[in-house]
Formats: structure tokens, C-alpha cells, sequence
């Protein structure tokens, strides 16, 4: 027997019992981006390897570590994409999209980083991204935020707090990252490997460190908004008092800085404590040089990305009752006349009502057979046509989530029937 394939480490199937929930989780996302006016691009998965250096920033995690890059046959260095929002820029800058226009976009695919998988953390994940450009004012950094506010609360999901930061402009963060060195190189010796590493290349990253034996030291240090320029704290007062204004609940968390060095300003993460280690569900903030950084005019931007496995983990642990894409009927068919007319039936069914979910029994099998295939299902009833039903020209309905008694109807009434059901 020859030796049997699975699927890469950290990289998962999503199977068919499964996949209902993501589908509700994409189409609520995709109705509310489309109440907010978000339009939506697709990117190529695969990009020249200098698009991420350059804008991730060279001494990332995603760029040393964790990005899975390659030689192609022509000698181009290309990466599978870490993260979305590069791309995107990337696309607008080539297509003219940014100059002189506000655009407001979203896109949704996989992702690609070698990272540790465990849960809530794979290799190969999926993630829905959006993106504001052209707006340099705290009222779209609002927009987004509460947009996700209402997500939640569309989804049913709890136990989601915001926390907000902001990383000040480039000269702030400048003189914040020489009181940062200045400050962890006092403490050499009991900084670990990362740190050392980041020490001069990007200290910021030292406050992120989930290092418990670092705790301390990074509690201690100095704190990043005794640093911010007026300008940047006037716009943070601003997003805060709109969100005030608003109604949306956050706490302001010094130490939240991203791990990509594009961030400016504002920063923010949607946290929960139900998932773990993983607990981060949807985050982004500002990167407002960065289209410039890629060879565009200046333009400013802000944008968020969410994980789609992690907020599925939490639908699966908190909405209990998600209208989920259930059959709301299977259509068993005893006999050769009965199979005729039943494919007869159910196409007349779909094609009035399109919002019917419906099967039909392929691959014949006994009546015994098909009912436990209509039970197996899922499906609320089953339809059942027989050589009684077609000289009748009637059907018989049979609950298979109730105990109520089976009925048979006339076949020009199933169609109501069934509208009234859905």
C-alpha cells in the first residue's frame, strides 16, 4: 500500500462540517463592509520578496524568521504573502489608485508565516483585511473601530475588550528609541536572545516581549507617550473623545506598539481572554508613510486585519445560536417513476424559491436507506415521493428535528409550504 499524504504541518483543511460557520462568519463580515461603503480588491498570493522587507521592516520577526520565500525559475526572489496590507499598497501605487482620492478597500485570503503552530497560530491562516487611504483626520481611525464594535455585536461574540495606543510620528518615536536603548542597555546582561537582537535594530519591539522573566525590566521602562509629538496627541485625544462619543468601550495600553515596523500613530488590538495565548482577534492602526516607502506619493492610511480561525474558535464557543447553512429539506424519491418526477420537482422548487437549501438523493438506495441519508443530513424535513405520491400528484413531509406527525400534501402546495418554512 503506498505510503499515505497528509497536509503540512500548521497548514489545516477545513472540512464540510466545518465550513458552515465560516461561511456565516464571511458573509456577516462582507454585509457590514458593504453597509460601510469598503470596496474589494484581490491580491496575488505570491509577491516579489523586497515588497516585505521593505515595508514589514528588515529586522521583523515575519521578515527574519517566519517568511516563507523562494528562488523561481527566471531567479526572482518571491515570498508567499505574511500579511495583507503590503500587497495592497502595493496594488494601489501600481494602478493609481491613491493620489488625489480617498479609498476605502477590504480583501480576504491566506496568509503564510513559519511560525510554532499550536492553537489559534498556524502556518498557513486566513485573514480579513481593510484599508482606509487618503484620509489623514482621527474620524476614519474611528470608523474602523467601530466598525468592528458592530461586527462583534452582529456576530454575538463577548468578551472582546479594545486596547489603543499611539506610536507618535517618525521623529517621536526616533528620540523614544534612543531612552529605549539607553534604558535596556543598563540591564545587558539579563535582557535574553530576542532582546539583544532588537536592542539596536528595533527596541520597540523589547516592550512586546512575552518573556516572563523580562516582565520587570520592561514594566520599567520609559513610557513611549512621554515621547509622542503634540501633534500625534492631539489626534489620539481626538479618536478617544469620538470614541467616547460613541459609546465604545477601551483601555489606552502603553506597551501595545505592533509587530510591523510601518505602524504611526494610532495602534490597536481586539483582545479576548477565551482563546488562550492567542488572544489578539483583529489588529492594525496607521501607517501613514508607508505608501511613500513604496515608491508612491505621500498618502495616508490605516487599516486592520482579522483572523478568521480565531474568530471562528470563538463562534464556536460563544454564539450557540448561529443560523448556520442547514438544509431545510431532502427529497427521498422510492422508484424509477418516483425519480423522474422528483427531479422534476425539486428544479422547480429551486428555481422558485432560490433561497431554498435543498438535496436530493442521489445513488438510489431503499426507503430505510434514504431517510437515514435525510436524517444524516441535517436537513429540518423530508420530502418524500413515492408511486403512491405521483399518482397522486401529492408529497408527504416528515419532520426529522420534530416529533410531530408526517402529512401529506398536494404537490402545487409544497412550494408554500416550504416558503413558510425557510
Amino acid at each position: 500500500m503506498a505510503k499515505k499524504i497528509q497536509s503540512i504541518r500548521g497548514m489545516h483543511d477545513v472540512l464540510p462540517e466545518q465550513t458552515p460557520l465560516w461561511q456565516y462568519l464571511e458573509q456577516t463580515v462582507r454585509d457590514t463592509l458593504a453597509r460601510y461603503g469598503y470596496q474589494e480588491i484581490r491580491m496575488p498570493i505570491v509577491e516579489v520578496s523586497e515588497l516585505f522587507s521593505r515595508a514589514v521592516g528588515e529586522v521583523t520577526d515575519i521578515v527574519e524568521k517566519e517568511m516563507y520565500a523562494f528562488t523561481d525559475r527566471n531567479g526572482d526572489r518571491l515570498t508567499l504573502r505574511p500579511e495583507g496590507t503590503a500587497g495592497c499598497v502595493r496594488a494601489g501605487i501600481q494602478h493609481g489608485l491613491f493620489f488625489n482620492q480617498q479609498q476605502r478597500l477590504w480583501y480576504t485570503g491566506p496568509m503564510f508565516r513559519h511560525e510554532r503552530p499550536q492553537k489559534g497560530r498556524y502556518r498557513q491562516f486566513q485573514q480579513i483585511g481593510v484599508e482606509a487611504f487618503g484620509i489623514a483626520s482621527a474620524d476614519i481611525d474611528a470608523e474602523l473601530i467601530t466598525m468592528t464594535a458592530n461586527l462583534w455585536q452582529e456576530l454575538g461574540l463577548k468578551n472582546v475588550h479594545l486596547e489603543l495606543n499611539t506610536l507618535g510620528d517618525n521623529q517621536s518615536r526616533a528620540i523614544y528609541r534612543k531612552a529605549l536603548i539607553d534604558y535596556f542597555s543598563q540591564y545587558n546582561e539579563q535582557l535574553d536572545s530576542d532582546a539583544k537582537n532588537r536592542l539596536h535594530s528595533n527596541p520597540l519591539r523589547i516592550l512586546d516581549s512575552k518573556n516572563p522573566k523580562m516582565r520587570e525590566i520592561v514594566a520599567n521602562a520609559p513610557d513611549l507617550y512621554d515621547y509622542i509629538d503634540a501633534e500625534s496627541k492631539a489626534h489620539f485625544t481626538e479618536l478617544c473623545h469620538r470614541l467616547d462619543t460613541l459609546g465604545i468601550a477601551y483601555s489606552i495600553n502603553s506597551r501595545l506598539v505592533r509587530g510591523l515596523d510601518y505602524y504611526s500613530r494610532t495602534v490597536f488590538e481586539w483582545i479576548t481572554t477565551d482563546l488562550g495565548a492567542q488572544g489578539t482577534v483583529c489588529a492594525g492602526g496607521r501607517y501613514d508613510g508607508l505608501v511613500e516607502q513604496l515608491g508612491g506619493r505621500a498618502t495616508s492610511g490605516i487599516g486592520f486585519a482579522m483572523g478568521v480561525e480565531r474568530l471562528v474558535s470563538l463562534l464556536e464557543d460563544q454564539a450557540d445560536s448561529v443560523a448556520l447553512n442547514r438544509l431545510d429539506a431532502y427529497l427521498i424519491m422510492a422508484g424509477e417513476e418516483a425519480q423522474l418526477a422528483g427531479m422534476q420537482l425539486v428544479e422547480q422548487l429551486r428555481q422558485a424559491l432560490p433561497q431554498l437549501r435543498i438535496l436530493a438523493n442521489c445513488g438510489g438506495g431503499s426507503f430505510k436507506a434514504q431517510i437515514k441519508r435525510a436524517d444524516k443530513s441535517g436537513a429540518t424535513f423530508a420530502l418524500i415521493l413515492g408511486s403512491n405520491e405521483v399518482r397522486d400528484k401529492t408529497i408527504t413531509i416528515k419532520s426529522l428535528r420534530q416529533k410531530v406527525a408526517q402529512e401529506s400534501i398536494a404537490q402545487d402546495k409544497v412550494e408554500s409550504f416550504l416558503s413558510s418554512t425557510i
